[in-house]
This record gives structure tokens, sequence and C-alpha cells, in this order.
């Protein structure tokens, strides 16, 4: 199976200027981990998770004031659409990071997660285990 098969094409996206704060409810809302961040000034392609976010409020630091920009990773490992999900999982795992920015031809196509690839590898129906 290929990350394309797994990725989710609808992403949030979010600018330098958001704060933190924005940044969670949104988040929150579309129950996801991860936004791409569009940052010309930083390098073009970002990515905001939620332990960024949980980081800097364990620094202290007031979400309400903070802005996304500040607390983006700029170093982004990009996954191909034509990756396997062993090769994602693998970047994954050697990154110690759990979502990826999918580019196609240079543009953002969606972001693939380690739950992404866990539901693509579990069987649909796979039994509960007895507790």
């Amino acid at each position: 199976m290929l990350v394309r098969d797994a990725m989710s094409t609808v992403i949030l996206t979010l600018g330098p200027a958001h704060t933190l704060r924005q940044a969670a409810t949104l988040m929150s809302a579309r129950r996801i981990g991860a936004a791409v961040v569009f940052d010309p000034d930083a390098g073009g392609i970002g990515i905001l998770t939620e332990r960024d976010i949980l980081n800097s409020v364990g620094l202290g630091q007031n979400p309400d004031t903070e802005r996304t920009h500040a607390h983006t990773t700029t170093d982004v490992v990009f996954a191909a659409p034509t990756w396997t999900l062993h090769e994602a999982a693998r970047a994954m795992t050697q990154g110690g990071f759990r979502h990826l920015i999918v580019l196609d031809h240079g543009e953002v196509a969606g972001i693939v997660s380690v739950r992404d690839i866990i539901r693509c590898w579990l069987p649909a129906r796979e039994p509960a285990p007895a507790l």
C-alpha cells in the first residue's frame, strides 16, 4: 500500500501569525494532530504539531501571544505519494515524528500520520481483545 492510499487530503493550513491558541482550536475541532504552516519568510512549508503546542504551554508560554512561526518545524522531511507505507513508517521512526507532509510535484498533496498507517495495516474487522 502507498502513502497516497493512506494520507489525508483535507489538511489544515495556517499562517505564521496565527496564535498557538488559534492553531489548537482549529486542530482540536478537526481532531487532527498537525497543520501545515506556509511561511515564505522562514523557507516556505513547515509543520506545527500538537506536541509543539504542548511544549510551548509546558514552558509557561502564553498560547494567546505565541505565534506559530516561533514553533513551526521548518526542517521538514517530506513524503511522496508513491512511497510505500513501510518507507513512511521508517522515515517517521528514524526522525522521531508522527506526521509527514506529502508533496506531489512540489505541491502539498496531504498529510500522513502514524494513525493513518496503522489503520491501513490492521484488518478492517479485527475482533476486539477480551478484557
